[in-house]
């Protein structure tokens, strides 16, 4: 397979990303979330030459024992592996250990303490491993490079490995004002962009929503690509360690599919973004920024399954079914299965999940979030056709749905949504034409309200919001007749799961609102 590969980097200058892609609010509510237990891969085309790609333990802190580096010769491809450096089968690259820096760097990393990083060769990696599905023991792999291309060809390569390997494939999305690139392009992997290039990559030619996610700090997507990498480690990590449920539980919570449908729907929403129901992310955003403390905390509401299954004639209405029960909680996720039926039998099948939306305060409006993810199966050219509808229950009123036929991922938005019961449901198309009968999912949801409380503290005032959900920041203003609104200045510091700034006496302003910026 002909290769060309394509980056772009500078050297960052400070870890201007871990404060807005929520890492540094993580580490000050969780106990060693720091990528302990799990194995990464780092695959590096050579920009500085072609054997130039591989990362240098000693520049970004890690010692060398927890490398190993693959490169194979073509044809045939016989891979040769080290595990010292400097070594043989390549020179240092300096785009690698930038992202190196970022992914798992000691300094300025998102994931500090993996337990190893296997740093292949990118035509090593994609001819030997992907291409000839060869198993890697790895589950997360950073690749923050691109075709300069799109290929319906390599996504099908990569989807038929991510689906039999369960391996998560975190992929640069490209340039800014360009086409999104394979393989960010693949289905069942987390094609990731830049908030600094904001101009439209998306969608795809064949009118999928790419990318992904964005993340912080670098206008290049080789270095926002191993937040997303470090973001997915430590999920991993909570996951196994049982932060969202023990037992059979962790495997479920770390399915490449939940660890996905977390990612996104963690994610903040910048100024502009936008979707509607065949289209279910942002051409220029994907879901929005990266979050991994909001996507934590979801894990954290553990697995949650449906309360409710029903079928219906092709084409039929679905609305709520009047069920009693509720989920317990009105932020989590679920793995689960929906199963609907081919001719003769050709029912559509809905998952039903019902929520309680409210809390103590009478008049308080609701944020909602929802992402659906399945895989493209493996050695499958199409997709089966999964939706996500919000319904009242009051009134079995559409509140919102998305219904996309050619993504296989679904996403809901909605903000000022009244209190009230609501039906979330997962839902499958039958008939002759899906790809299976039973299709597994994950789904990630949240709902949340603003809080903002003020109190005191001696002679002072203390303004106090959780730190959950994350990315707000605090805006005061003199006056309500005329507002002007201006970011606080002054420090946060979280104690006690809350989010706290200490007002002095002599403070003149007198109104305060929480917002979540514009990045």
């Amino acid at each position: 397979m002909a290769m060309v590969w394509m980056a772009c980097f500078a050297l960052p200058v400070r870890a201007q990303y871990l404060d807005p892609i929520g890492a540094t609010a993580l580490r000050a509510v969780t106990t060693n979330l720091n990528g302990a237990s799990i194995k990464v891969g780092q695959v590096e085309a050579g920009y500085e030459s072609a054997t130039n790609w591989q990362v240098n333990p000693g520049v970004i802190g890690q010692p060398t024992s927890v490398f190993t580096y693959y490169y194979g010769t073509s044809p045939y491809f016989t891979v040769g592996s080290a595990s010292t450096y400097p070594n043989s089968l390549g020179g240092p690259s300096g785009h690698a250990n930038i992202v190196a820096g970022v992914f798992y760097g000691i300094t300025n990393g998102v994931a500090t303490n993996l337990a190893h990083i296997n740093n292949y060769d990118a035509d090593t990696f994609v001819n030997y491993y992907v291409n000839q599905l060869r198993p890697i023991p790895e589950r997360i792999v950073n690749q923050s490079f691109t075709f300069g291309t799109y290929s319906t060809n390599v996504d099908q390569i990569y989807d038929n490995y991510a689906a039999q390997f369960g391996v998560l494939l975190i992929s640069g999305a490209g340039f800014g004002g360009q086409p999104v690139y394979t393989p960010a392009t693949c289905y069942n992997g987390v094609g990731v962009g830049s908030y600094v290039w904001n101009t439209p990559d998306g969608p795809t030619p064949d009118g999928r929503s790419k990318p992904d996610i964005i993340a912080a700090g670098f206008s290049e997507t080789s270095y926002t690509t191993p937040q997303v990498s470090g973001a997915a480690a430590l999920l991993m990590q909570a996951g196994l360690r049982g932060d969202g449920g023990s037992g059979s539980i962790t495997n479920w919570a770390v399915d490449i599919r939940t660890l996905k449908a977390l990612l996104l729907n963690g994610a903040v929403k910048p100024l502009g973004w936008t979707n509607s129901p065949a289209a279910p992310l942002d051409a220029r955003y994907g879901a929005g920024m990266l979050n991994v403390l909001n996507s934590y905390q979801q894990l954290a509401g553990g697995k949650r399954g449906s309360i409710v299954s029903t079928t219906n004639a092709p084409g039929g209405a679905h609305p709520p079914t009047g069920a009693a029960g509720t989920v317990a909680v009105l932020s989590g996720w679920d793995y689960g299965t929906n199963t609907s039926g081919k001719s003769p039998s050709p029912y559509e099948a809905v998952n039903h999940y019902y929520f309680n939306v409210t809390n103590k305060w009478a008049g308080a409006r609701f944020t909602a979030t929802a992402t659906l993810v399945w895989n493209r199966q493996a050695s499958q050219t199409a997709i089966n056709n999964l939706d996500l509808f919000l319904y009242d229950t009051a009134n079995s009123n559409l509140v919102l749905c998305s219904t996309s036929r050619v993504d296989n991922v679904e996403h809901l938005y909605k903000t000022n949504l009244a209190q009230g019961r609501y039906d979330l449901q997962v839902w499958k198309a039958g008939g002759s034409g899906i790809v299976s009968a039973a299709e597994p999912y994950a789904l990630a949801f949240e709902f949340f309200s603003d809080t903002l409380s003020l109190s005191r503290s001696g002679t002072n005032a203390v303004i106090s919001w959780p730190v959950y959900p994350d990315g707000f920041l605090v805006e005061s203003a003199t006056n309500l007749a005329a507002p002007a609104w201006i970011t606080n200045t002054l420090p946060a510091v979280i104690t006690n799961g809350s989010n706290r700034i200490l007002l002095p006496a002599t403070n003149g302003t007198q109104f305060f609102r929480l917002r979540r910026p514009d990045f």
